[in-house]
């Protein structure tokens, strides 16, 4: 599921173009060399797709016994609840060390026999570890002990014995069980009923670890049930597929996903899509207008532990099901969801949603007036490159940016924010034609294959719709074609863009590769899954690749989110940078000296009081959030109550004191205000409020008011 999610993530809308161009493309089954007449299904699997990789991936990693190794290694630490190394000895490893370097043979048509030989062991390891987990889970844990646990699983090998298999487990089971007693001692603290205000601690302490077993208990009957001999090698083949890049992907031939199947259809619920790792239900993506986004406090990767309708008890999801988990999210509209969630700084909190219906079209672009003194600036909220090829009037991002275009155009605005935060990407055709809105015409994007060839997407000359101060708004999580066009306004030095420390890193492009017959044309399930390859790259007009380093903002402002580890940069099998030859392009004139004016802004960025602090609480927040955790409870709560300060105040900084004088645009008015569907209106009115207080925007507009007025100065020399 991770995989997937981080395919999803980062290649968003890419695979319109894939789907339109290769959707015909089929990938035959082949026999091996051997001259054999009889190979099993997965052995033809392994083999067709092993080739596949060899002649279709942009950049194939030689399938020989170093690759074996790499393959190895990666797919014991893959296998389904042994993220921790508490599932295998060293002895089991050194025992399937033979297999090492034959992987790749059996990649070749060779007999299955690493995946089997492993299987074998996990399954006398998996019931190793129920008897070891409920032997330590039937006794009370001492808090008061001195004692820390390291969650980093990469510095950890492993255990080279049972004894230290056995500690391991203690160790994360007293981690679990000390977040749930810290849990349940504030809520005696903070209740008014007597049968939980005279709990005492022993009493605490047996609940907390009955909820862990509770859950522990549903993780192991979740590789059971569903961690089966099929899945173990489908994860075996997404080993090798993930190896030669994070966005080459295996697809069972199955339906979609669950989590994707149930939660991109018109519901009730938060509008947010799900995903399952390690026994844990995570935040995949968070869709704009729904509950959880005007919330603003969910993001991608925050895991949910439990889940309560209204002020009933909360239920422990740790080890549900994706399918599950959905159906206590889910329910009728207007009702409570409270969600517990812990963010991924180690913060725990509890989020109460109001559910609602999610609608589609609150994902398109939207846009305001800001006034900053008497200066009217536009405002462009865009969160997705989308395209509605299917119908004939279907949405398309770029005409609904002209549109907005025009209407602020109208009311006089002197220059733009266009803000693609979070924007992970979408079609290449609209991301194309929404450069040409801001430049004309024009090389906008090359892209290159595996054989060296390439070539330049261009805009035809349609005029210039917009010639003013322009400014563009990037972050960690603009990916894809928000990187194309952030990298060619800033080609053409057409504007400044602005933003966190690099954008994501996604230079690459995927097509899909279907396996065998189709069985449902309307699903496109097919008889033995399909392939998501990577075949081409992107790169920049300047002839540079956005792939792995991304775009570097030319204003560089300190958020809250650059220590997370979620850029492609931070992927081992990423593909590298590099670069090709420039296409030759006519520079905008801004009618100012840009460089100098950034040179300007970047030096008031660096003084300012609030981002310096921002800049200093994250690094303090990276630096301690890979740092060994507590095991005693005084050490722990304080531990936390730092975390939590610290995260806090960040929260606090990046929010305004006073919020900036937004209006709604007259052509907008009745939409915003007088909306025949009074939910859909509030929606946009909790926008309006959400964006009002947000110190990014409101810094960005001042840089435009900048551009203004270097324009104005420039023009009376």
């Amino acid at each position: 599921m991770q995989k997937f999610f981080q395919f999803m993530k980062s290649t968003k809308g890419l695979l319109v173009l894939a789907v339109v161009l290769f959707g015909g493309l089929f990938f035959a089954f082949s026999r091996n060399g051997g001259g054999n007449d009889y190979i099993t299904q997965k052995q033809k699997l392994l083999v067709t797709i092993s080739q596949l990789l060899e002649q279709q991936h942009y950049s194939p990693k030689k399938l020989d016994d170093n690759f074996s190794k790499q393959v190895f290694k990666k797919y014991l630490e893959d296998l389904y609840g042994n993220e921790d190394k508490n599932l295998f000895l060293q002895s089991d490893i050194d025992a399937l060390k033979k297999y090492e370097t034959t992987i790749d043979d059996e990649m070749n048509g060779a007999d299955l026999k690493f995946v089997p030989a492993v299987s074998a062991i996990y399954d006398k390891r998996v019931a190793e570890a129920v008897t070891i987990y409920k032997q330590i889970l039937s006794k009370p844990f001492d808090f008061a002990k001195d004692e820390t646990i390291t969650l980093d699983a990469d510095k950890a090998g492993y255990p080279a014995n049972d004894a230290e298999r056995r500690e391991r487990w203690r160790k994360k089971l007293k981690y679990l069980t000390l977040e749930r007693y810290a849990d349940l001692q504030d809520q005696r603290s903070k209740s008014s009923v007597d049968s939980i205000k005279t709990k005492t601690d022993a009493q605490l302490e047996k609940e907390a670890r009955e909820k862990v077993s509770k859950a522990v208990d549903k993780i192991f009957e979740r590789i059971k049930v569903k961690f089966t001999e099929d899945e173990r090698f489908n994860t075996f083949i997404n080993t090798i597929t993930n190896l030669m890049d994070p966005h080459t992907d295996y697809f069972p031939p199955v339906e979609k996903r669950a989590f994707d199947e149930m939660m991109s259809n018109r519901f009730y619920g938060i509008g947010a899509q799900l995903m399952e790792q390690d026994g844990q239900i995570k935040i995949a993506n968070v869709t704009t207008g729904g509950p959880a986004w005007k919330s603003g406090e969910l993001m991608s990767n925050d895991i949910i532990l439990k889940v309560a309708q209204g002020k009933e008890e909360p239920v422990d999801i740790t080890g549900y099901d994706v399918t599950d988990a959905v159906k206590l999210i889910r329910g009728n509209q207007g009702t409570e969801v409270r969600l517990t969630i812990k963010k991924q700084d180690g913060t725990i909190k509890v989020i109460s949603l109001i559910r609602d219906e999610i609608v589609l079209d609150e994902s398109f672009a939207r846009s305001v007036i800001i006034k900053n003194g008497d200066e009217k600036i536009g405002y462009i909220f865009l969160p997705d490159f989308y395209a509605d090829f299917e119908r004939k009037d279907g949405a398309h991002c770029s005409e609904d940016v002209a549109k907005e275009i025009i209407k602020l155009k109208a009311e006089g605005v002197k220059g733009i924010v266009l803000d693609l935060r979070f924007n992970g990407g979408g079609s290449l055709y609209e991301v194309v034609q929404m450069v040409g809105l801001f430049i004309g015409q024009g090389p906008v994007v090359q892209v290159r294959d595996k054989d060296g060839r390439a070539s330049v997407l261009p805009v035809r000359d349609n005029g210039v719709l917009y010639d003013g101060p322009l400014a563009v708004m990037v972050n960690e999580g603009s990916a894809s074609a928000s990187e194309i066009f952030a990298a060619a306004i800033q080609d053409y030095k057409r504007g400044i863009i602005i933003g966190s420390s690099s954008t994501y890193g996604k230079g690459t492009v995927q097509k899909t590769v279907p396996l065998g017959k189709v069985l449902d044309y309307f699903s496109g399930r097919t008889e033995y899954g399909a392939v998501k390859l990577t075949f081409q790259k992107f790169y920049r007009v300047n002839g540079g690749s956005t792939q792995l380093k991304g775009v570097i903002p030319d204003i560089v402002l300190p958020d809250a989110y650059d220590y997370l580890k979620i850029r492609e940069k931070d992927n081992p099998s990423a593909l590298p940078w590099d670069e090709i030859a420039k296409s030759p392009i006519q520079p905008w004139d801004n009618h100012f000296d840009i460089a100098s004016l950034i040179k300007k802004e970047n030096q008031s960025i660096d003084s300012d009081v609030k981002f310096k602090l921002i800049k200093e609480n994250t690094q303090w927040i990276a630096k301690n959030s890979d740092a060994p955790q507590f095991l005693n409870i005084t050490k722990y709560r304080q531990q936390q109550k730092l975390l939590s300060s610290t995260v806090n105040q960040n929260s606090t900084l990046t929010k305004l004191s006073a919020p900036m004088n937004v209006n709604v645009l007259k052509a907008d008015y009745e939409k915003f205000f007088n909306n025949p569907d009074k939910a859909k209106g509030d929606r946009y009115q909790a926008w309006l409020k959400s964006m009002k207080n947000d110190l990014y925007i409101d810094e960005s507009i001042k840089i435009v008011s900048d551009m203004i007025h270097a324009q104005v100065e420039t023009a009376s020399k």
